[in-house]
């Protein structure tokens, strides 16, 4: 017997609006309408423009902050079920509150579960998201989670470069495994920067793990928030005599001053994906698109294909 396939209905929310837009278009098919009503204390109310009965519907939000964005997600979720939809898969190419992973001192929330929770109380079928800050938050879940791969949009690039001398750092001791992964793709070798924090956001010491010297180095990196890390790290790795510094991070948070500090900073290049719309340019940044990866995701959800070939880099 024949599989059945579902209507697919794509809908975005105002935090990612021109990503949406792009997946809709590499998909094949328009975006869906979403009206969202504002109170005037602020309180606003999301509503499809369509009808979703018995269709397979994909909600694009990524969930940086402010929280509005990760509510209006969760108001889209419980609006497309109470309309009737067949299934309803959250694209969530940033997920927020990812680094609160785990209870790293006493008396603290563990951000990343709780959100994982109120997703599946909304009604959430299935949760498709890229570059988790802690893969382990896929284990949050009790419904399928496709967690895509960032490096089948960075390796490529990267490769472009035809850098001569290719050496992949960490800006920080939790991103060895990241870094290592990258470095199995040009057979290059990894150093490690160690740093020291006094609080979040603020590095006390740092330190280079491995020779850096004539190396054209890159710093591969999930976040970027305050860009204080990565350009740290750009500065010692320069002062130990590499001949380039450039850095990859999947979701530019940039939060505060960090374009100014990476427009001052020794980086050649930061490059990141389009998880977050920047809300500013710089000549420093370039922004890879996502699009087609999440596109081709839905296609293979909803055609019972398999994500695992989206992990492929040529």
């Amino acid at each position: 017997m024949p599989l059945q396939f579902n209507p697919v209905k794509l809908f975005a929310g105002s935090a990612t609006q021109t990503l949406a837009h792009k997946i809709a278009k590499s998909y094949g098919r328009d975006l869906g309408s979403v009206t969202l009503s504002r109170f005037s204390d602020g309180e606003f109310q999301p509503s499809f423009d369509e009808s979703v009965r018995g269709s397979d519907v994909f909600l694009i939000q990524s969930t940086n902050q402010p929280t509005d964005n990760l509510m209006e997600l969760l108001m889209m979720i419980d609006a497309a079920r109470r309309a009737s939809a067949h299934y309803v898969t959250a694209v969530i190419p940033y997920f927020g509150l990812a680094r609160q992973d785990r209870k790293d001192k006493p008396r603290v929330a563990i951000g990343s579960k709780l959100v994982a929770n109120l997703l599946v109380a909304a009604g959430i079928n299935r949760i498709m998201t890229m570059d988790l800050h802690a893969a382990q938050i896929q284990g949050f879940f009790d419904i399928p989670v496709d967690h895509l791969d960032a490096s089948v949009i960075f390796v490529p690039y990267i490769k472009s470069l035809n850098l001569p001398n290719l050496t992949i750092a960490s800006p920080d001791m939790g991103g060895s495994y990241r870094a290592r992964t990258f470095a199995k793709f040009f057979n290059a070798e990894v150093v490690i920067c160690d740093k020291r924090r006094k609080r979040a956001n603020e590095i006390e010491s740092m330190t280079v793990i491995g020779d850096v010297a004539g190396q054209d180095i890159v710093l591969i990196d999930d976040i970027c928030d305050t860009a204080g890390t990565l350009t740290k790290a750009a500065g010692l790795i320069m002062d130990k005599g590499a001949r380039s510094v450039r850095a990859v991070c999947t979701h530019a948070v940039l939060s505060g001053k960090a374009i100014e500090t990476i427009e001052n900073s020794q980086l050649s290049e930061l490059i990141v994906t389009d998880s977050i719309q920047l809300k500013q340019e710089s000549s420093k940044i370039r922004v890879l698109s996502t699009a087609e990866l999440f596109a081709k995701a839905i296609t293979n959800v909803n055609e019972h294909g398999s994500i695992s070939d989206l992990f492929k880099v040529d």
